[in-house]
């Protein structure tokens, strides 16, 4: 299939129609809106529905409807967006409701701005919502990897019955780049046998629901869904990395960030200073092992992200206390510079961070 230019946001619309989604509920927010604004168009052309809820709280409810209903559902925010959203989250994680919901991040706390940045990794990777909940969360470094996650979402999300998570940013969002949509590779899914589309009076009804008010029930159904986290972690671990054996320093970064700290990476090259990358693209389950892979020269890991420092403590678990840590970071919708990452480069690497 040949290659098409497309901006993000309608680059996550279309991998979703391919990937056979046919309800679209959601609210407009920046700087995710193109996202529902081509939704609106293209997925009543493809047999789906498209409705604008009253609020991100409709909206994620409205999923879980449809998906209670076994129909492939998704919406998409940006970050206090995705804040409203967290109730219906877990709700949907405690039902096991399969769903995908992407969230192009921008600047925070509160309101923040409409600049990107990667503040929510804590929401996404630890859950927002309440209780003992799990969500898979790919954060892709370009439009090329949008498609194919979002895609991949789909599946997984129907195959583990859990909700999955795009985490992007805006620059993701808004970017145009050539685009592929390759042919999915083939997971065989289990019957939705569990949906409530009624019953022809040939079995009993089938039960939606979240809420167990036995101690030893909700017990034993949270341990039931935590297999399924544990096979997350076990399965569905992805990641980039290189140059990890015998690099000066090793840069940790996810999405967009990480194109930048590859250019950083190159001109340290040019000065003499071996450099490696660890890219998570699921910031859950992350990507620990990997970290073992870091060759005896390394004098230091730097962690590269559009925050405060929200990934160090996953870093830091990593590399098991073995190396040091540095971060790098930029907050409030600023994005870092190879310039500023390759002095830390600098530093690290003759021991003066």
């Amino acid at each position: 299939m040949s290659k098409v230019l497309m901006k993000g946001n309608e680059a996550v619309g279309a991998a979703a129609i391919e990937a056979g989604c046919k309800f679209f509920f959601g609210y407009p927010i920046t700087p995710s809106s193109e996202i529902p604004e081509y939704m609106s168009k293209a997925l009543p052309e493809a047999g789906g529905v498209f409705l604008q809820a009253e609020s991100e709280i409709a909206a994620i409810n409205m999923v879980y409807g449809a998906a209670g209903a076994g129909a492939r559902a998704m919406t998409a925010s940006s970050s206090p967006g995705i804040s409203l959203k967290q109730e219906g989250i877990t709700y949907a994680a405690g039902a096991e409701l399969p769903c995908v919901i992407v969230n192009m991040m921008r600047g925070g706390p509160g309101l923040g701005s409409i600049q990107p940045s990667q503040s929510d990794y804590f929401q996404s990777t630890r859950g927002g919502g309440n209780g003992d909940y799990r969500t898979l969360c790919y954060a892709p470094a370009s439009v090329q990897e949008i498609v194919d996650y979002v895609m991949l979402a789909f599946d997984k999300a129907d195959y583990y019955r859990n909700p999955v998570l795009i985490c992007a940013d805006g620059m993701i969002g808004q970017m145009m780049e050539a685009v592929e949509f390759k042919e999915p590779a083939h997971i065989d899914l289990p019957p939705k046998d569990w949906t409530t589309i009624g019953t022809a009076e040939k079995r009993k009804p089938n039960i939606i629901n979240s809420l167990y008010l036995e101690a030893e029930v909700l017990q034993d159904h949270n341990r039931d869904i935590d297999k399924k986290y544990k096979l997350m972690e076990e399965n569905e671990v992805l990641y980039e990395a290189y140059g990890l054996e015998d690099a000066d320093v090793v840069l940790v970064s996810f999405g967009t960030t990480s194109r930048i700290v590859k250019t950083a990476m190159k001109q340290a090259e040019k000065k003499g200073i071996k450099t490696g990358i660890i890219r998570p693209i699921t910031i859950w389950p992350f990507p620990y092992d990997v970290f073992k892979n870091i060759g005896n020269k390394a004098k230091g890991v730097l962690t590269v992200e559009m925050n405060l420092g929200q990934m160090i403590d996953d870093v830091k678990i990593g590399v098991s206390g073995k190396l040091p840590v540095y971060f790098n970071g930029t907050q409030g919708g600023v994005v870092p510079t190879p310039a500023s990452i390759l002095e830390d480069i600098e530093k690290i690497a003759g021991g003066t961070k």
